[in-house]
This record gives C-alpha cells, sequence and structure tokens, in this order.
C-alpha cells in the first residue's frame, strides 16, 4: 500500500521569502549583538527594543536613532552598526553570493533568481557578473569617498577622523544617514559642515552612486558594448536629474528667509544646502540644518520626495522613482485615451503597471497606519502634530532617517511601529507580502473566471 505524503512547503521556496528572512536573521543578530555591554560606552547592557530600532534603523540603511550614534555606542557598537549598514545596504544575499563565487562555486537558476530579485534585475542579466560588479563599484565609490573626507575629518578631528571618514562614506554610499558627529552636539548629524563644499558635495556624489541602483550602473559599465542604454536607466537617471533640480530649487525658494535653517547663509552656502537636501531627502538622512524648523510646506514636500525615494535595486528606499513614473505615464495614457502605458515611444506591460500601483498602494496604506498609531499614542504626552508624525512615519518607510525629534520621544507601541515600516520599506511592500503568503496551484492560477462590469471615475 503507497502512502501519499504530502508535499511540505518549505520556508524558502521564493527569492522573496529568503530576502525578508535574510534581513530579518541580520537584524537579530545585530540586536543581540548591540545590547551586549561592550557595544555602550557605559559598559551596560543597552535595552531590547532600543537594540532591536538601531539594527533595524541600519539593516535598512534608514538612520533613524533612539540614541545617539557617538555618544551612546562604543567603537565595538560602532563597528557592528557600520557593518549592518554595509550588509543592509548592498543585501545579504549580494555578499553570500559573492563570496559563493569567489571560491568558484557555480551558480544554480535558484541562485541567479535570488540574486536578479535582490536587486531588481530581470533573467536578462548575468548574476555572476553583476554581483562583482555591485561589488568591486561599491567598494571603489567608498574608498574615495573616505580618501576625500580624510583630507577635512583628520585634521579637524585628529587620528579618529579616518574611521569617522569611512564610517561617513559607507554611511552616505548606502544611504544610511549614520553618523558619528554628535559630540558637537548630539544629533546634529553634518550641521558643522554647511560652509563645507568639498565635504557637501563627496557626501551628495556617494548618495547619488548608491541611489542610481546597481542595474543603472551595470548598463552604463556595457553601454561600451551595447551602444545603448536600458528603458530603465534612461527613465532613472531623468526623472532623478529632475527630481534633484527642482527639489533645490523649491526648497531654496520656501527656506531662503528662514533664519533656522538656510536664512542667515550666504547666497552659494544657500544654494548647495538647499541641493544637499534635495538630493538627501529622498532616501540619505543627512542633514545639515535643524529639521525640526522647516516651514509646514517645506516638510510637505520633504514628504513627498521621501515617499518616492530611489532608484530599484539600490541602496535607497521609497516607491522607487520608476514606480511613480509609471503611475503618472499610466494616468497620461488614460486621459490621452490610449490602452497601453507609453514611455518614450516604449510600450509598458500590464504587469508592471499592476505592480506598480500595488506597491504605491501598500506603501500608502502602511504609511497612513503607521502615522496614526505614532500620533495617537504620543500625541497626549508630547503635543505631537499630525504632520510631524505622518512625517517619521514615511522617514520610516522610504528608509529616509530624517527626523522632526518624533522618534526620540516615542514609546513602546511606536517604536516597534517603525521598526516594522522600515523593514517593510527596506525589503519592499510586494516581496514582504510574497513572503508571506502560499503560492497559489498552477490550476488556480489558469483557471478561467467570468468577467465582471464595475463603473469607476
Amino acid at each position: 500500500m503507497k502512502i501519499k505524503l504530502n508535499r511540505k512547503i518549505s520556508i524558502l521556496n521564493t527569492p522573496a521569502r529568503v530576502i525578508c528572512l535574510g534581513f530579518a536573521c541580520t537584524i537579530i543578530i545585530g540586536t543581540i549583538l548591540l545590547m551586549l555591554p561592550i557595544s555602550s560606552k557605559s559598559l551596560q547592557t543597552t535595552p531590547f527594543i532600543t537594540s532591536l530600532f538601531t539594527a533595524t534603523s541600519a539593516t535598512c540603511v534608514t538612520g533613524l536613532s533612539i540614541y545617539d550614534t557617538f555618544t551612546h555606542w562604543s567603537i565595538f557598537g560602532q563597528v557592528i552598526i557600520l557593518s549592518l549598514i554595509q550588509i543592509g545596504g548592498l543585501g545579504l544575499v549580494t555578499f553570500t553570493t559573492f563570496f559563493s563565487v569567489a571560491i568558484g562555486r557555480k551558480l544554480g537558476l535558484k541562485n541567479m533568481q535570488l540574486v536578479n530579485e535582490s536587486v531588481s534585475a530581470d533573467d536578462g542579466f548575468n548574476a555572476s557578473d553583476l554581483i562583482k560588479m555591485i561589488i568591486t563599484i561599491s567598494i571603489i565609490f567608498e574608498i574615495i569617498g573616505a580618501i576625500i573626507l580624510s583630507f577635512i575629518f583628520v585634521p579637524k578631528f585628529g587620528s579618529s577622523g579616518f574611521f569617522m571618514a569611512i564610517f561617513t562614506s559607507i554611511s552616505a554610499y548606502c544611504n544610511a544617514g549614520f553618523d558619528l558627529f554628535g559630540f558637537i552636539p548630539e544629533n546634529s548629524s553634518l550641521t558643522i559642515f554647511y560652509d563645507q563644499p568639498i565635504v557637501l558635495y563627496t557626501i551628495m556624489g556617494l548618495i547619488i552612486s548608491g541611489g542610481l541602483g546597481f542595474i543603472v550602473w551595470y548598463d552604463i559599465y556595457n553601454y561600451k558594448k551595447t551602444k545603448k542604454l536600458m528603458l530603465h536607466t534612461k527613465i532613472v537617471l531623468i526623472m532623478s536629474l529632475a527630481f534633484i533640480i527642482v527639489g533645490s530649487i523649491i526648497f531654496l525658494l520656501l527656506e531662503f528667509n528662514n533664519k533656522n535653517t538656510i536664512g542667515n547663509m550666504s547666497l552659494i552656502e544657500k544654494f548647495n544646502n538647499s541641493l544637499f537636501y534635495s538630493i538627501s531627502t529622498r532616501t540619505a538622512g543627512f542633514n545639515t540644518f535643524d529639521i525640526s524648523s522647516l516651514t509646514e510646506f517645506s516638510k510637505v514636500f520633504s514628504m513627498f520626495l521621501m515617499f518616492i525615494g530611489a532608484a530599484p535595486g539600490s541602496t535607497g528606499g521609497g516607491i522607487k522613482i520608476t514606480t511613480i513614473t509609471v503611475i503618472a505615464m499610466t494616468v497620461i495614457s488614460v486621459i490621452k485615451g490610449r490602452q497601453d502605458t507609453l514611455i518614450m515611444s516604449k510600450k509598458v506591460s500590464q504587469a508592471t503597471v499592476y505592480k506598480s500601483i500595488s506597491v504605491f498602494s501598500i506603501a500608502f496604506i502602511a504609511v497612513i497606519i503607521s502615522t496614526i498609531i505614532i500620533f495617537f499614542t504620543n500625541n497626549f504626552a508630547n503635543h505631537l502634530s499630525g504632520i510631524d508624525a505622518l512625517f517619521e512615519a514615511i522617514s520610516a518607510f522610504a528608509t529616509v532617517g530624517l527626523s522632526t525629534g518624533v522618534t526620540a520621544m516615542s514609546n513602546v507601541a511606536s517604536k516597534l511601529i517603525l521598526i516594522f515600516t522600515m523593514f517593510l520599506g527596506r525589503v519592499g511592500p510586494i516581496s514582504l507580502a510574497l513572503s508571506l503568503t502560499i503560492k497559489s496551484s498552477k490550476r488556480n492560477k489558469h483557471k478561467i473566471v467570468p468577467e465582471g462590469k464595475i463603473m469607476v471615475g
């Protein structure tokens, strides 16, 4: 008699599930290490929630923090945070695959699918070459950034300036927003460098380099062979430049006379800091002035840029610049009476349109729920405004890290929702949703169902 056993569903049967579990495991290990007495300068155990929040923020390259990185954490703790930033920025899959390739192992089909999923590439890319390029280009950018910053930091801070330069370079390239300048004073970020163009432009270059996405760099690298760029690359480059320019102009105009931000700066300093804030706001989280002092309209516009974020397969977060482009062009196509979404005379597949709308919708709902919880769990005790609660929620989801001070005064409930929001923003709404669902059978996928009529608009 044959006994039929039901097939067990493996928890690692999809790339999305592997990626989510990889990030979760990294966060758990980081939390345990940060809780060790050696990780804090006081040599005391850091509370679990604080350690979990910091590990999540570092791994998800966000930058929101409860304790100042320099003031609270020891060198050991800072190295742990930096390691989490590097792993979270490039992805655990990238590192593990790179070491497998380095020792001569061939990638199987599942491994190649996993790599492509982790960097938002399609199956047409050579996973092995892509991984090598990601590691190589990341190391090059981070080393160049660290060398340039060392010329400023070492004369100013002594030998410790070397570590500060390395930490800042990696944090900037990974769009993390963590810094070690909390001694002038706590949570000061880059406010002391508002008048130093070398520091500002170096960090801006690192942020942009990490935020363009590895697929864009791979496409640019192969341009000599192909003599053409993908539609994806063109959209990312054009829209990134547009958002940077428009964002800097709007911030310059809105904050021009605000003495608490850029009002007291010279004209060139106002331009440099507006440009820096426009670039940093979309995903990096560094700031050169007090964010809480922004005008209300500037905060609203900041939230718009944060929500959009960087490019797919990058170190940045947000719904991604290509997502908003596809949605916008879909709306334009509908207005023009077209059946298909067209971008640069190219047809966009319905699957891409559906995914873009899904990402936007899930992200929007997650941000609203997060905002409501943050507001109602803190409002009565800290007189929190709705805009500041929304600002913090979007900053967490888009893994930006800019804060109006909400994180520092949040209670446990708010910290937990921010942790979940950061995690959702880093792994992606669709990836997390897919990792939590069980694949439907092929029979159900191809099942023919009757069409229903619904009136909209």
